[in-house]
């Protein structure tokens, strides 16, 4: 008997992921559009108050056990707990909500579970606690060890408290990252090169270095710093880094990310790999694929309203179906940051699309110099890695 399927349905459902957001930061830094609010702090302990920290993790807890029915049966690979700044809760607070986790969803059992923290609440032996919890991998948001670059960035820390924080992690972790900025504010190439020999020398498994950005929505999009360098200093910066990074024996396999072997965040791998992604928590976004469609959800935004509307089983703000003319860009938008891109196969298997529907921008990348293939794999080359955003809009459909 022949079963008819329904077009762009999947026949095997990619890999799950879970993302907790927690929102509250001691201060919001002028260049980030992250869902992110200044923290109510505990007159006793100068952290985020414990009453709102209990009521959150409630919340949590609420709005995971609503999303059950979406994605049961299937296992969890990975968690990533992103804020804001997650590291502003308590350890305790931590370890209770990855036990409420477990109770209600099966994770495998090496599951990478990773936590951002900032060297703003920093504390000794607090990393520790985290990896006691069950954290067993560290993001920290260093951005840079020049005090006067991370003044300009609006953050919270200094270069010493940064040293501080990774020479913590490293005792207590056997892989964490160190997030750096580079085309700062008056950022010399002299002065990048000590950011990243300062880095390096903490032998770091994974670095995740980003060019800073004027986005929209963020005080720095109204009110530019100055001393930016110029498009062409950047462009130099970035080539150090990628020379710098390979010669300290780490891989640049995403755009932004640099990992030593077996290091690689594979949490963010399932994102670039079109897996899907259950999201938790004020303003998460969700990718959650269906045999008959692939849904993205949104939670509401502000911490007090996702409370509430989480305690009524009503956590998701909006939910649109993914439509089958968008598919092909969603997958490049990830698929193409990756250095390896992606298995011919993995983009039938994810999207629900034939190759054929896609033959037109793969010849029309490769005769421009943005891609190459094989018969089993494509994967965007040193041009198209400069040129990312021109060679994902060849895969945008009317």
């Amino acid at each position: 008997m022949i079963t008819l399927l329904r077009p762009g349905a999947l026949q095997a459902l990619p890999p799950l992921s879970l993302y907790i957001h927690l929102p509250w930061c001691l201060r919001k830094c002028p260049y980030c559009d992250f869902n992110s609010h200044q923290v109510t702090r505990s007159a006793d302990t100068g952290h985020l108050d414990v009453q709102v920290e209990q009521q959150y993790l409630n919340a949590l807890c609420a709005d995971l056990e609503s999303a059950l029915p979406q994605i049961w049966g299937r296992h969890v690979h990975t968690i990533f707990i992103g804020g804001g700044t997650p590291s502003l809760f308590s350890p305790e607070s931590i370890d209770r909500m990855l036990s409420d986790i477990r109770a209600r969803l099966p994770l495998d059992p090496d599951c990478e579970i990773t936590l951002e923290a900032n060297p703003g609440t920093f504390e000794k032996n607090r990393f520790k606690a985290f990896r006691q919890a069950g954290v067993n991998r560290l993001s920290i948001g260093v951005q840079s060890f020049d005090d006067d670059k991370l003044k300009a960035l609006g953050r919270v820390h200094n270069g010493d408290q940064a040293r501080a924080a990774i020479e913590e992690a490293a005792s207590c972790f056997d892989t964490f990252n160190i997030d750096l900025m580079y085309a700062l504010p008056g950022q010399s190439m002299d002065d990048l090169r000590e950011d990243v020999q300062t880095a390096l020398a903490f032998e770091p498994p994974h670095l995740s270095l980003y060019h800073l950005t004027m986005e929209p929505n963020t005080v720095f999009a109204t009110q530019p710093p100055k001393g930016l360098p110029d498009d062409d200093t950047a462009f130099d910066m970035l080539d150090y880094l990628v020379d710098r990074t390979g010669e300290a024996g780490m891989q640049r396999y995403e755009v932004s990310a640099y990992a030593k072997p077996g290091h690689q965040c594979l949490h963010n791998l399932n994102y670039w790999q079109f897996g899907d992604y259950l999201g938790i928590g004020a303003g998460a976004h969700s990718k959650i694929s269906f045999p008959d469609r692939i849904v993205r959800q949104v939670r509401w935004r502000e911490p007090a309203t996702y409370m509430d509307k989480a305690r009524q089983g009503l956590a998701c703000s909006n939910e649109n179906e993914v439509p089958l003319n968008a598919r092909a860009f969603e997958f490049m938008m990830n698929a193409l940051r990756l250095k390896d891109g992606f298995e011919l196969s993995r983009f039938a298997e994810r999207t629900g699309l034939t190759l054929a529907s896609i033959q037109q921008p793969l010849a029309q990348a490769e005769a421009q110099g943005l891609l190459q293939r094989d018969l089993a794999r494509a994967w965007p080359t040193t041009k198209g890695f400069d040129f990312l955003s021109d060679l994902q809009a060849l895969f945008l459909q009317d």
